[in-house]
């Protein structure tokens, strides 16, 4: 993996390509997912270019997009696979990764035992990473007796937005971490040994604070690592930010390494002995690799009165059960239409085709409307969604009965591949049963 001091992400190109957006539409139909194999790799290399120093591994936090070609290409660059349910152990074993966890190449981070994870700790043999005391006699109940990594809720954590706080007193997420070595002295009880400490501070930070939060992180290990001592590893968890507005920010790959280098270095001083440094990413890898492009149905306005403003509406044919992130969270995505280049521009609210009123993808920060200066919409333009590779198709949904729109592949020698196809009605219906 050669050195790379920063990095800038490359362009999506397919979203840029007015024709071949047309060709796929008139191919595939819309919406539809477009991935960049570029960009994604792009992103691979950026992390593991940080990780690149003895003693330090990256894992993807595959909840962030779990479809068996991404997990791929995981696996070819050499990053193990964080997992947060049985399922997603199973995918990630039907990826090529390896059962067992000598090495951990798949770590299954829970909260609580639900449906097969349970299974995939005893079957599959994967390393599993305890959030709460009670998984523990859960575990000890199963009759196991083998490692387990301990999530530790460090008082602290950014998520990039508040709904998603990894750590502190409002998040679910870990056990206190005064509350550690309680829970370690119930595993040992229990015949387990405590090989990894893990937490998680979130994405939401700028770099800036990034450094200094994964720095005070490892200051907090660093206070109770002397006790764990069957402890091999310690992760970080993910927390590398992605801007969503910005498309040409700097990626300080180099000083990323240089913390996590310095972290590695002094958990392995106070242990008394080497140390594995884990980081695990999800969002950063995939967010910019993937593009959901929709149609322009059509263009309404509403018109001002005592209740408020109005605003002129572009109608498309995507909606949150397609990108679910700015109703939720009120999350931005930059938008474009490839083939207005030149056109005037005007405020519009761009709204899916949902039975509900909340299937809008202009939110600000709080949720509310927020028209944007777009090159004002035509009926029948396409439409792109920027920065849609990470919780887009992961949290797509079949509400309202809609099905899952494709994903495509796009390599940089223009070739394009359908890696998942458009859901029907069937697909639908199977579960139902009676």
């Amino acid at each position: 993996m050669r050195h790379i001091p920063q990095m800038k992400t490359p362009d999506h190109k397919p979203a840029a390509n007015a024709e071949l957006l047309e060709e796929l539409a008139a191919k595939y139909g819309t919406p539809f997912w477009i991935w960049d194999a570029e960009v994604l790799r792009a992103r691979i290399e950026a992390v593991v270019s940080t990780t690149n120093a003895t003693g330090v591994q990256a894992r993807y936090a595959m909840k962030a997009s779990p479809a068996t070609r991404i997990l791929k290409e995981m696996r070819s660059a050499g990053v193990w696979i964080d997992a947060v349910s049985g399922n997603e152990v199973l995918r990630a074993r039907r990826a090529g990764y390896a059962e067992g966890n000598n090495p951990p190449e798949i770590c299954l981070t829970a909260d609580v035992f639900r449906d097969n994870a349970m299974d995939a700790v005893l079957t599959e043999g994967v390393l599993p990473n305890v959030g709460s005391p009670g998984m523990v006699a859960d575990l000890e109940k199963a009759g196991y007796t083998g490692p387990i990594s301990l999530r530790v809720n460090p008082g602290f954590g950014h998520g990039h937005v508040n709904e998603c706080d990894t750590g502190g007193p409002s998040s679910k997420h870990g056990v206190w971490i005064t509350e550690a070595n309680r829970v370690r002295e119930a595993a040992e009880t229990a015949g387990m040994r405590v090989v990894m400490l893990h937490a998680h501070i979130g994405s939401g930070p700028q770099f800036e604070e990034l450094y200094e939060n994964l720095t005070h992180l490892a200051n907090e290990f660093a206070e109770i690592v002397p006790t764990f001592q069957d402890l091999e590893g310690v992760s970080l968890g993910g927390g590398i930010p992605h801007d969503y507005r910005n498309a040409d920010a700097d990626i300080p790959v180099e000083r990323l390494r240089e913390v996590f280098e310095s972290a590695q270095k002094k958990l392995s001083e106070v242990a008394g002995r080497e140390l594995r440094l884990e980081i695990e990413p999800g969002r950063f890898y995939v967010a910019p690799a993937a593009c959901l492009v929709t149609r322009v149905t059509d263009v309404k306005d509403t018109q001002s009165n005592a209740k408020g403003e109005g605003v002129r509406f572009a109608m498309v044919d995507a909606g949150f059960v397609d990108l679910v992130r700015p109703a939720m969270y009120g999350s931005y995505h930059r938008i474009t239409l490839p083939a207005a280049e030149g056109r005037e521009e005007s405020p519009v609210v761009v709204a899916g085709p949902l039975c509900e009123s909340g299937d809008v993808f202009t939110r600000d920060d709080s949720e509310m409307l927020q028209p944007r200066e777009l090159p004002t919409p035509q009926t029948g333009d396409l439409m792109v969604m920027h920065d849609g590779g990470a919780y887009g198709y992961a949290m797509a949904s079949n509400y309202n009965s809609v099905g899952r729109a494709p994903q495509l592949w796009w390599e940089l020698d223009g070739t394009v591949v359908p890696f998942t196809r458009r859901e029907t009605i069937e697909d639908i219906l199977k579960l139902e049963e009676g």
